[in-house]
């Protein structure tokens, strides 16, 4: 078995709710100001009694309940992040003891920006074919209300807090993915465990609105499939015009593409498990339907991965 199965989906949100006029009282913005160019409504933040790893912890757990299968039968754990509570332990040694998963299994962080979820998942492929495990959890987790200066208008209105996670396992359905990289520090970064975000927001949209399209043509010609064969495509929700560009280069309708970003801003490597576990919840996926998720970010990292659900 080579393909890749998502058993099931879960996601947790901060309690805090932050509305585009909320932050227009602490910089110079305004909602039409956020709304018109990025499409964002609200973001959630971490309050006092919440923190990174238990928003990965709430996510797995809902995730590993709906899946219905033994705990015991997680032989890996990956949590991909940019903001873990802790430089060292990694997020998913400590997902391992708060959830009491076996202790012979790989437990370990992903950094690879906004693209984390798919890295995750590409790599928890690769970790159930050589331990022939029979499930792995991957966790896209993200506090990245702490991770912003708040005089820095044109960042900080942009990023939210968030987790989802999925129960994965190893099957004989349709898997295909095109991942990449080429190094560069420059577009977006954190120059320390404490630093905050520093991002060059135009040159980010140049690069997701150029990128992406070809990352997706060749998912999608490496599989054998057309554009009208996808039944969904969830992209990371970095901006509603990014996704807008995209349907339109692909000439598929907005209808297809799963949009969540009202409601979550972006939530870097929480993005594409939020956005697909919402789907998931709401039944718009159906068994057999092709879902071809993608995601660009810090690093210049890309990657798209067409599963069948």
């Amino acid at each position: 078995m080579t393909g890749l199965k998502i058993l099931a989906t879960g996601a947790y949100a901060p309690k805090k709710l932050v509305t585009n006029d909320d932050l227009a009282q602490i910089v110079d913005t305004s909602d039409e100001w956020i709304t018109k160019r990025t499409g964002m409504s609200v973001r959630h933040y971490v309050t006092e009694s919440e923190n990174h790893t238990y928003l990965a912890e709430m996510a797995a757990k809902q995730a590993i309940e709906r899946a219905g299968i033994d705990k015991n039968d997680i032989g890996a754990v990956i949590v991909c992040t940019v903001s873990a509570d802790y430089f060292s332990p990694s997020c998913a040694c400590l997902i391992q003891g708060r959830l009491e998963l076996p202790n012979d299994i790989i437990a370990m962080d992903i950094s690879a920006g906004c693209s984390g979820f798919i890295f995750g998942l590409e790599t928890m492929r690769a970790l159930l074919m050589t331990r022939g495990a029979k499930a792995g959890l991957v966790i896209g987790a993200e506090v990245l209300s702490q991770k912003m200066d708040m005089t820095d208008r044109s960042t900080c209105v942009l990023f939210g807090d968030g987790a989802a996670a999925a129960v994965v396992s190893l099957s004989d359905t349709m898997y295909q993915s095109v991942i990449g990289v080429a190094g560069n520090e420059d577009m977006i970064n954190i120059k320390s465990p404490n630093g905050f975000i520093h991002m060059d927001g135009q040159g980010t949209y140049k690069f997701a609105v150029a990128t992406v399209p070809k990352v997706i043509e060749q998912v999608v010609e490496n599989a054998g499939l057309t554009y009208d064969d996808i039944d969904h495509y969830v992209l990371h929700q970095a901006n509603l015009r990014i996704i807008e560009s995209i349907a339109k280069k692909v000439k598929q309708p907005m209808d297809k593409f799963i949009v969540n970003i009202d409601k979550y801003g972006n939530t870097s490597a929480a993005s594409v498990g939020l956005a697909l576990n919402e789907a998931a919840e709401q039944g718009r996926i159906k068994p057999g339907d092709k879902i071809l998720m993608c995601a660009f970010g810090a690093g210049k990292t890309w990657g798209a991965i067409i599963v069948e659900w």
